[in-house]
């Protein structure tokens, strides 16, 4: 049973943050809210309110904004709509959105209505109110917390985008008398949302005016002269702008002062709202304005567009002073706003050039550092004696905050303000009143401008990696899983563009290590729940439960305690031995003894409360409390040990059957927390390695955190060096087209293209703008495999436009016949059979040049086989480099590998790397292991072929003993037999070149090749016979070269060196998963892996940092990464990578992959432009998203696809399921949504298919919500799965695990009937649209979500046809009916209830057709809605695709032998 407990832990110290509001009572919630309009003080009356969850479907239906809605702008309406009239507006917002204290219910139901679409932007004009201003801002802030598509409508008035963000400036600078603190957070949230949106053309234009040079007109004139001095550059572009000021209309002079000033206003008017607040009474909207304030000066410090002038700003308004100083810093109510103003201080003393936005290294940082400081003692020498002592110090005595504060604090305000005045931070003293200025803020300002700035990756060095206890319970770090995106956090943002590379992989770490920290918690409580802990009066914890994934400890010991390293404080290493009891079933038992090595496991303590019986758990209340958890610790298993105490090695050997049920692991502990243990425990505080009584592991595919959190620190500590061409465009800076092959200097013109075209008119095809030429007409020698020279149009100053469009790119074709080793007969490899479209010759094209390829690819459009076709090219083309293939999942991996198997590709030089390399559908094993023992066995088979030429040429001795013996043979004997051919061919006379068989009478090794077919030399022409003995010559070189090769695996003695040498040097085809290579980075670094080219598969489901970790696999080369191509296959418009933590999610933007990034920010794309999956109908359903996604042509000829599916009037169809007996969505814990009569509908539709004959595993049924997969599984098994004439479907699992996937018929159900949900995602739509073939049936309540904006494309279509299924019972699977013919008489079913009967009375005809069964009883119980549902057990994921369980052990199958079902129809 797993526990929802919706309280968090109490722990010890206070940790109650503000993520609270958002994990309490299992719903989002709210701080507390002013009642009155026109005030920001909260009401005395009315406490506060809460803003509530989202509006149900009835609510929409019956709330009056809905009848407003469909007279002025809702889609779908009968009547005309009425005409625009701004008082609407006003009303709305005065009554709907101010009036109800801006409710989210509210603010849902107006932008799901689509009142920003059809009708605020649309009736934008230069006059319009403040009203409409603001609810624009409202509903694009409510797009962004849905995470929708927010910019897109304004481009359908975007002439008026610049007077609309002019008025949301005026609006943000409004006196609090015309617009709220409230109303002004909504505006810096709008704000914020346009900084970090500059890849938008239209947010740029805008915003730019605001972070440029020009702003620095709002700075001291004193400091901007010093800052214009300092880079020469700036103060060039400064006159220039003067002198362009100077032309300019007073018009256009005052709209440009105020740009130029409206970051210095807001920040004053901040620093207005923070001084408000007071020690004994706090504003909540002015506390929810500051943090959201400092929000927006994180991302504008963490932009380099943003930043470059920017940062001078911040420190001129001396806004990090003022805030560590505020009330607020100081306040409960300011915990956030410390945690932010943390944030913000890192960023704004980031070590980065802003003139050139290089990484400063170091020894730069440090020199800055000792230049302010020593001009600040020159200063204070020459005008400041009493401060002598401080102008002689050295620096490294003064630089530290304690010291600082020493020498300063007892400095008058003047002393202190002539200092700040001396460096520019204060206008001179005669221009001001030095009242106006606070002595402690001058003193604040200048200990931060010189005090040492602490070592952050120093920090990071000395940080656990393993969570523990204070952390993994602690909300204000770890959010819970109710946050809805409303809030800011204290947490680092995945943006467009980053800094430096260090900022890069900082964001990534603390995200990842946060993500995994959610992951954790989630499995202690699970494990510790199910294990039920009770502590009697004897204070002895005993355990009345069992867990799969964890044991209570039967001993604990320390066994090592290695001496620090030099220079450190932490041991070295720390090891232990822990011991369990596994009195478990035998498949349990085996995946505890299977534990490999550098798993993770983790150590908990706990001590429920003494008491005289067991106590059940009350999930509603805290865990920690109930459990009495004490401790947790991380610990990386390094081995099972054996009877005499040694570590089981791994390796291909069985490993040994240890008697008993006791088994001791040794484990390796973090030494950075061990010794901050060790510290507590001197000081008095519990060992807590003396109370460990649990042990608890974790799934192995969720379990590799701590592998990759080790990754990303090493690359933190190393010189990360990454390849010239995409070091900007991974920050997300320069030209985003930098990269792309026909921008680099090194472009190839001619490439050979193997088998890539079938013909030489399948290739003319592919190159439909170029003049295709050749130098040899003969149709019988233009055949593949062919070489390319492309000559692309030079550009000349005197070509005109005319000339130039009639002009085209050519391509100099020149077919050739690949070299043959020997005369045997030998199977040839597969060659490529598809008919490649341009587009994806272009595709191939790019992957095979140098530079970053990235290629989207719809569903079915041949992503794969694209990707198969680089590699196989890129193989023959370069064959002295090394190509590394990296996919998400090891599905789609070996997928990828199992393609590149079969073709024309040297078995030696392929090796899949990982776990998943035993789900290889083939024989042979491409391990590291099995590629060794191939080698081995290769090795004695060419040996023994030494051995047969040795005797064919009567040499003695033993020379095929070794390889290093027949290199030597090939030197002294074989070679220069081979010369001596060579030298008689040269020198025979005139007369005997005419002789047929001079070439069979001078070649030596003839009677080698007697197993040839004979005769060996045709004797017909002597160029062919010389062209059969070279051909014979360089089948005995590949012999002695494999055996040069494959030497180092003789002089290799153990295993493990030999699989390195493999990995390093033999392999030239290598794949992994993007885990595995995480885990293993520093293994292959350190062993010498190295590689040319890089492709990813499913690139737009991979992290960012696990994007990027593969691209640094090998150690640069004097300063230099040799990568040279890197190719991206990857479709951003289907779901993303999966995070389960909505606060990491939505705020922190964690899943954005970098595929999707890269798209975003312009890097050039081949977009495939055909699919081959679908028929035509289905694909309609979701083409609208790509660019002219077509079809190919077998999807509009092939019978398959143009036959009807039997028994169903449409190939596809919207089926509306009303409620069942007054029930609709049920939710019986939270995330947990069912739906009963879909879930009843879709199983009665698939009993259908399989009574008139559907294969069941042709049938996969999908939802969208964990909730209703459990519920279609208990349907299944209730009604199907023991009846062998029905069984069970493929697959039973949600919309986001299928992705990758695909079946020729999809029953999917949507659930929802309150409100649309996570569906509105528009990629979730589209996976769910693109996984059928040639049917697919959607079960949903129509008018939910056809009122949808962002799915309307899909559900107009879909709405086209009718909403009650249309079944033809008189047909059966594979009908002869044509899908553009009409069905007659359909038979249409109204609902669930009437499919279920008409089902059952159909399945009572086909049972009495076949004799041979006795029909099972359907009796009372298998009344619709009367099944026995599995409950929730515990705690259920919010994310679709985060099940605890998978999907091959939840279907719980049985064996039952499906029977042939003979139809009437058919046999007749």
């Amino acid at each position: 049973m797993r526990g929802d407990f919706r309280k968090r832990a109490h722990l010890p110290h206070n940790r109650e943050g503000r993520i609270a509001p958002y994990s309490r009572d299992g719903r989002p919630g709210d701080r507390r809210r002013p009642h009155n309009q026109n005030s920001d003080e909260p009401s005395a009356s009315t406490k506060f309110k809460s803003r509530g969850s989202a509006p149900t479907l009835d609510q929409i239906q019956a709330d009056r904004l809905t009848d407003l809605a469909n007279s002025y702008w809702a889609p779908h309406t009968l009547k005309k709509h009425k005409d625009f009239d701004p008082q609407v507006i006003r009303d709305v917002y005065s009554n709907d959105l101010r009036g109800t204290d801006f409710s989210i219910k509210r603010i849902m139901m107006l932008e799901f209505s689509q009142y920003f679409e059809n009708y605020l932007w649309p009736n934008f004009s230069l006059d319009a109110s403040n009203e409409h201003v603001l609810s624009v801002i409202l509903m694009i802030n409510e797009k962004f917390r849905e995470r929708v598509p927010a910019w897109n409508s304004f481009q359908l008035k975007s002439e008026h985008f610049t007077c609309f963000f002019e008025k949301v400036l005026k609006l943000s600078l409004e006196d609090k008398s015309d617009v709220t603190l409230q109303e002004q957070k909504f505006v810096l949230v709008f704000l914020d949302h346009c900084f970090t949106s500059m890849e938008i053309d239209l947010i740029r234009v805008q915003v730019q005016k605001l972070v440029s040079l020009p702003m620095w007109a709002s700075l001291l004139e004193r400091r901007r002269e010093f800052e214009l001095k300092r880079i020469p550059k700036w103060r060039k572009y400064w006159k220039a702008l003067q002198k362009k000021d100077a032309k300019e209309s007073e018009e256009a002079k005052a709209k440009n002062e105020f740009d130029r000033h409206f970051l210095r206003k807001l920040i004053q008017r901040f620093l207005s709202t923070l001084d408000s607040i007071q020690e004994k009474d706090a504003n909540p909207w002015a506390v929810e304005y500051c943090e959201h304030f400092l929000v927006l000066l994180i991302d504008l410090e963490a932009l380099l567009p943003t930043r470059r002038f920017f940062d001078t700003l911040l420190d001129d308004s001396q806004v990090l002073a003022k805030c560590s100083l505020s009330s607020l810093a100081k306040r409960e109510e300011g915990r956030l706003f410390a945690q932010l103003l943390n944030e913000l201080k890192f960023y704004a003393r980031f070590e980065i050039s802003n003139e050139t936005g290089d990484q400063l290294t170091e020894k730069q940082n440090l020199q800055l550092h000792y230049d302010k400081i020593t001009s600040l003692q020159k200063a204070i020498f020459s005008r400041y004696p009493e401060m002598r002592k401080f102008a002689l110090a050295t620096v490294a005595s003064i630089d530290d905050r304690e010291s600082l504060t020493r020498h300063f604090g007892p400095l008058s305000k003047e002393t202190l303000y002539k200092i700040a005045e001396f460096l520019c931070l204060v206008p001179e003293l005669g221009t001001v009143d030095l009242k106006d200025f606070d002595e402690a803020v001058l003193r604040e300002a200048l200990i931060l401008r010189h005090e040492r700035k602490d070592s952050q990756l120093q920090a990071l060095n000395e940080l656990p990696l393993y969570p523990t206890e204070e952390v993994i319970w602690d909300e204000n770090i770890v959010p819970g899983e109710f946050y809805n995106g409303e809030g800011v956090l204290a947490l680092p943002k995945l943006n467009l563009q980053f800094l430096t590379l260090q900022d890069y992989l900082l964001r990534n770490f603390k995200l990842f290590q946060l993500e995994s920290t959610y992951e954790i918690r989630g499995d202690v409580e699970d494990a510790v729940t199910r294990l039920k802990p009770w502590r009697p009066e004897d204070a002895t914890v005993i355990f009345n439960g069992w867990a799969r994934m964890a044991q209570p400890i039967v001993s604990f010991s320390i066994v090592e305690v290695a001496k620090p390293n030099i220079g450190e404080k932490q041991p070295s290493r720390v090891r232990a031995d822990v011991s369990v009891n596994l009195s478990v079933k035998d498949n349990i038992k085996a995946e505890w003894e299977n534990l490999r090595r550098h798993d993770v496991c983790f150590l908990v303590t706990v001590r429920p409360k003494i008491s005289p019986h067991p106590v059940p758990l009350d999930f509603t209340d805290d865990f920690i409390p109930q459990v009495g958890l004490m401790y947790v610790r991380g610990c990386e298993v390094e081995g099972m040990l054996d009877e005499n105490g040694r570590v089981i090695e791994e390796g291909p050997e069985p490993r040994p059957n240890l008697p008993g049920e006791s088994r001791t692991y040794r484990i390796l502990l973090d030494c950075n927390q061990y010794h901050q243990d060790m510290e507590k425990t001197s000081n008095g505080s519990e060992d807590v390695y003396e109370s460990f009584n649990i042990l608890m592991r974790r799934k192995p595919k969720e379990n590799n955190f701590k592998a990759v959190l080790e990754t990303i620190r090493e690359l933190m500590n190393t010189s990360c060096v990454v390849p010239d061409f995409l070091h900007d465009i991974i920050l997300g800076y320069g030209d985003p087209g930098a990269a792309h092959y026909r921008q680099m200097e090194n472009q190839i013109k001619s490439l050979n293209f193997n088998d890539t075209f079938l013909s030489f008119d399948h290739l003319r095809q592919s190159f439909p703008n170029y003049d295709v030429t050749v130098d040899d007409n003969d149709k019988d020698r233009l055949v593949p495999p062919f070489k390319l020279e492309f000559k692309e149009m030079a550009t000349n100053p005197g070509t005109t436009s005319e000339t130039a469009s009639e002009a085209k790119p050519s391509i100099k074709v020149t077919p050739f016949q690949p070299q043959t080793n020997g005369p045997f007969i030998v199977v040839h490899p597969k060659k490529n059979s598809v008919p490649f479209t341009p587009t994806q010759v272009e595709a191939i094209r790019a992957g095979m040049n140098p530079g970053l390829t990235m290629v989207v690819g719809p569903p079915g459009t041949g992503k794969t086989d694209v990707a198969v076709q680089i590699i196989s090219n890129i193989y023959h083309n370069f064959p002295d480099q090394r190509t590394l293939i990296v996919t998400h999942s090891n599905q789609a991996l070996n997928q990828l590998f199992e393609k590149i198997m079969s073709l024309d590709v040297d078995e030696r030089h392929l090796l899949r790397l990982g776990h998943g390399e035993e789900a290889l559908e083939t024989e042979k094993d491409f391990s590291r292991y099995g590629r060794v023992n191939y080698v081995l066995a290769k090795r004695l088979e060419l040996l023994d072929e030494v051995s047969r030429l040795q005797k064919s040429l009567d040499v003695r001795g033993d020379v095929a003993y070794t390889c290093e013996t027949s290199g030597y043979f090939f030197l002294y004997e074989i070679l220069s037999r081979w010369e001596k051919y060579e030298t008689a061919l040269k020198t025979v006379s005139a007369q005997e070149t005419q002789k047929l068989d001079t070439v069979a009478q001078l070649f030596p090794f003839s009677k080698f090749f007697d197993k040839a077919p004979q005769p060996l030399f045709k004797k017909k022409s002597l160029d062919e016979d010389r062209l059969i003995a070279e051909s014979c010559w360089r089948y005995i070189q590949d012999i002695f070269t494999q055996l040069e090769e494959f030497r180092a695996f003789e002089l290799l003695r153990s295993g493990l060196d030999r699989t390195r040498y493999l990995v390093v040097k033999e392999a030239k085809i290598v794949a992994m998963t993007c885990t595995h290579a995480a885990l293993k980075r520093k293994e292959l670094a350190s062993m010498g892996f190295k590689f040319d080219n890089i492709l990813m598969e499913e690139a737009a489901q991979i992290l960012e940092i696990e994007t990027f970790i593969p691209l640094l696999l090998q150690n640069p080369e004097d300063g230099y990464n040799r990568l040279k191509r890197w190719i991206m296959i990857g479709d951003h418009h289907q779901l993303p990578p999966v995070i389960k933590n909505m606060a990491f999610q939505k705020f922190s933007n964690m899943e954005q992959s970098m595929f999707t990034r890269l798209v975003r920010l312009g890097v050039p794309t081949v977009d495939l432009d055909a699919q081959g999956r679908a028929r035509p109908s289905i694909a309609s359903l979701y083409n609208w998203r790509y660019k002219n996604l077509g079809n190919l042509s077998h999807v509009l000829n092939q019978d398959e696809f143009m036959a009807a599916n039997g028994g169903f009037s449409f190939d596809y169809q919207l089926i509306n399921v009303p409620d069942f007996n007054g029930v609709g969505e049920s939710q019986p814990s939270p995330f947990f949504y069912q739906n009963l009569a879909e879930a009843e509908f879709v199983v009665a539709t698939f009993m259908y298919m399989r009574l008139i004959g559907y294969p069941a595993e042709k049938i996969s049924i999908l939802t969208t919500y964990n909730g209703q997969k459990h519920l279609i599984r208990d349907v299944v098994n209730a009604r199907c799965s023991n009846n062998p004439m029905v069984g069970t479907p493929h697959k039973i699992t949600t919309v986001d695990k299928f992705q990758g996937q695909q079946n020729d018929y999809i029953l999917l159900s949507l659930v929802r009937t309150y409100n649309v949900g996570h569906l509105r995602d528009v990629r979730r739509l589209v996976v769910a649209m693109s996984r059928a073939r040639y049917g697919l049936y959607v079960f949903a309540r129509v008018n939910l979500f056809k009122n949808c904006f962002e799915l309307q494309p899909a559900f107009n279509i879909l709405t086209k046809r009718p909403l009650q299924l249309h079944l033809c019972p008189n047909e059966v699977y594979r009908t002869k009916r044509q899908a553009n013919v009409t069905a007659p008489n359909p038979l249409v079913i109204s609902d669930m209830p009437a499919m279920c009967k008409f089902v059952y009375d159909f399945y009572a005809g086909k049972v009495a057709a076949l004799q041979s069964i006795q029909p099972p009883s359907l009796g009372e119980q298998d009344k619709p809605g009367e099944i026995a549902i599995t409950k929730p057990d515990g705690k259920t994921a919010q994310h679709p695709a985060d099940d605890r369980d998978s999907d091959d052990e939840a279907e719980g199958r049985p064996n039952v032998v499906m029977k042939e079902i003979v139809n009437e129809v058919s046999a007749e």
